[in-house]
Order: structure tokens, then C-alpha cells, then sequence
């Protein structure tokens, strides 16, 4: 099954930006995250101006060396993970794009570098492989 405008249907919060900062896109989760702050009305204004210190500084760096950012946070009773990651296009820097995604308080880590016990001896198996 195939979807147009998957990002639509997906909760998770998706906001882009351009190379200058100016938010171009949000999905509808990132717009109803963002309602109190106008939501879809943020397309075409300035990211940096969405952020209180000390966020805004770090954005403005990040929009100076293009680099990723990855943290959590806990907002309104819910956990989330933010991945801020830089979009290149043909060796170019074009902007960001923001992914917002809840995730549980409890999170499983598999270790992909290191063999796993043999299943039935704390181990896991294709159940709970995190594949």
C-alpha cells in the first residue's frame, strides 16, 4: 500500500525549513504541536523566532556549521525524541527538517555490535528483536 503525503498520516511531527531558517513545511501533527504558537500559520516565518534562548543560539549555530542535533524531552506529560538533521542536496545545505517523535518513558537499546544470547537465555528473539 502506497500513500501520497505519507508525512500527513504519520504522528510524528515533521517541520522544514530553508537555508535561511523560514519554516516551508509542516505535517498536521507538527501543526496541532505547534497550535498554540499558530501551527500551519508558522509556514513562512522565521524558525529562530519560534525558539526562547537558549534554543535560539543553538539553532542559529546549527544554521551556521550544519550540523545534526539529536535529544529528548519531556513536554505536557509526554516524552519525545528530536532529530534535527541538516538537508544537502547536491553538496548544497537547504535547510532542516525537524522530526519530533513520542516515544515511551521506558525505551528497549539492542546492541546491533554485539552477538545475542541464544534465545530462552535472557536473550531475545524474533519477537523482541527491535527489528
Amino acid at each position: 500500500m502506497t500513500f501520497d503525503n505519507w508525512t500527513d498520516h504519520a504522528a510524528i511531527a515533521i517541520t522544514v525549513t530553508d537555508a535561511d531558517g523560514i519554516i516551508t513545511e509542516m505535517n498536521p501533527a507538527a501543526a496541532a504541536v505547534f497550535a498554540a504558537d499558530g501551527g500551519a500559520a508558522l509556514i513562512g516565518s522565521d524558525v529562530l523566532a519560534c525558539h526562547p534562548e537558549p534554543s535560539r543560539t543553538r539553532l542559529a549555530s546549527m544554521f551556521e556549521t550544519h550540523r545534526p542535533n539529536h535529544y529528548t524531552i519531556s513536554k505536557n506529560g509526554r516524552k519525545k525524541i528530536i532529530h534535527q538533521i541538516p538537508l544537502i542536496n547536491e553538496g548544497t545545505f537547504r535547510g532542516y527538517v525537524e522530526i519530533s517523535i513520542p516515544i515511551p518513558d521506558i525505551l528497549p537499546h539492542f546492541d546491533r555490535d554485539r552477538p545475542a544470547p541464544p534465545a530462552g537465555e535472557g536473550g531475545r528473539d524474533k519477537a523482541d528483536s527491535g527489528d
